[in-house]
Parts: C-alpha cells; sequence; structure tokens
C-alpha cells in the first residue's frame, strides 16, 4: 500500500493528494488553547455568520447526531489530528449529548476541517463506514488519537480500527484511494475557510454564533440555555 499512497506528491494542505494520505509524520499543532475556566458562564461569539446559507446543502452530506428538528444547530469545524477536538469529543460531548441532543433540544453537526493528510484519511474512513457507523467510529478515532496520528506509520493503526466498523483490507484501501471523496473532503474544509472564516479547530457554530477553541460542559451548556 506504500508504493500506492506514494504515487504522487503532496500539494498543499487545502488539495491533498489521496498518494500523501498515512505517510506524512506528526500531527498538527494548528488547533487553538483549551477552552476558557469553567466560571465563566456564556463565552463571547467571535462573529454571525448566515444561518441559512451556513446549513445549505453543499458537497459532503451533513451527518447529523441528534432530531432533524431540533432547535439548537451544533455545526462543529474539526481535524481528527487535533487534540483539542478529542478533548472536546472524549469529555465535553457526552455529557452535551445526553443533555441536549438525546432530549431532542439541539443537534449536532460534524463537518471536516483537516490540517494534514492523515486526518483527511481518518475523516474518509468514517465516511466510508455505513451511516449508522459514522459517528461511533469518529469517537474511536478520537479516542485513540494517540496511536495513529503520532506513529511512524499510521496505516496498520488506522486499519485495526476500520476493521471494528466492518471494514476489510481491500475496503480500506479503496476508501483511501477514492479521489473523488478526498475532494470532496477538502472541499468542505475550503467551504469552511472562504465562506465562513475558520482558520483552526474547532470551531463551532451554534444556531450561527461562531465559537473559536473547544468549548467546555458549562460554556456549551449557557449557550444552548439561552437559545431555548
Amino acid at each position: 500500500m506504500t508504493e500506492l499512497l506514494n504515487r504522487r506528491k503532496l500539494l498543499g494542505l487545502a488539495a491533498v493528494s489521496t498518494a500523501a494520505i498515512a505517510v506524512t509524520a506528526g500531527t498538527s499543532a494548528w488547533s487553538q488553547e483549551a477552552a476558557a475556566p469553567k466560571d465563566v458562564k456564556v463565552p463571547n461569539s467571535t462573529g454571525k455568520v448566515d444561518e441559512a446559507k451556513l446549513v445549505a446543502a453543499s458537497g459532503l452530506k451533513d451527518m447529523v447526531l441528534g432530531k432533524a428538528e431540533a432547535p439548537v444547530t451544533i455545526i462543529e469545524y474539526a481535524s481528527m489530528t487535533c487534540p483539542h477536538c478529542a478533548h472536546f469529543s472524549t469529555t465535553t460531548l457526552p455529557t452535551i449529548k445526553e443533555k441536549y441532543i438525546d432530549t431532542g433540544k439541539a443537534k449536532l453537526i460534524l463537518r471536516e476541517f483537516p490540517f494534514d493528510p492523515r486526518a483527511a484519511a481518518a475523516f474518509m474512513l468514517a465516511r466510508c463506514a455505513p451511516e449508522d457507523r459514522y459517528y461511533p467510529m469518529v469517537e474511536v478515532l478520537f479516542k485513540q488519537q494517540e496511536q495513529w496520528a503520532a506513529a511512524a506509520n499510521a496505516e496498520e493503526p488506522l486499519l485495526q480500527i476500520s476493521k471494528l466498523a466492518g471494514f476489510t483490507q481491500e475496503s480500506f484501501k479503496a476508501c483511501l484511494t477514492n479521489q473523488k471523496l478526498l475532494d470532496d473532503v477538502n472541499a468542505v474544509r475550503e467551504r469552511g475557510a472562504n465562506e465562513f472564516g475558520v482558520d483552526s479547530t474547532p470551531t463551532f457554530f451554534i444556531n450561527g454564533a461562531k465559537y473559536t477553541g473547544a468549548l467546555s460542559v458549562d460554556e456549551m451548556s449557557a449557550i444552548i440555555d439561552g437559545l431555548l
């Protein structure tokens, strides 16, 4: 697989080639610092975007966690190799899911904003999984981020994680060499940057209001409660 993935050179972060996926070492340091202290009740928004434009269909189908009719929409732009995104996924999201998503008060949409080839590869694998396994696979990828994102060769740990979602070695390779899917993932990133000003991860849009950096349970709860 290494020879197959080395056929092309990386053309830049916004146009990552399938050839470079899973072979570039290291992880991205381009992410925000940890969230503000817990005594901050309602964090300040860093801007507001046209919500209709934000939720409009474009390119890859939005993967919705929660009920479509939920009154609060949380859109998260994340990179799979971002440690603060992993922290949010493993420590904050479970509580938010229990309090707001499972109760029909809010829904979450995760959008791809890969900063490196490994993040793009992880997103592609999640997209190749059956839809009902998308968020479970994202959860596992974040939980095991240190095992694959910083590995000398990410292929083997990513393959093992993918097998838990039903991949074979053949379907794993086919997914990671799907240029159309990679182009679509990069298009989501480019749209987030060009139309909504996303330049770091995680970035959240909650009913159109922009919040940059990882949010704690208390901070996100305060924002959502103010919209209900």
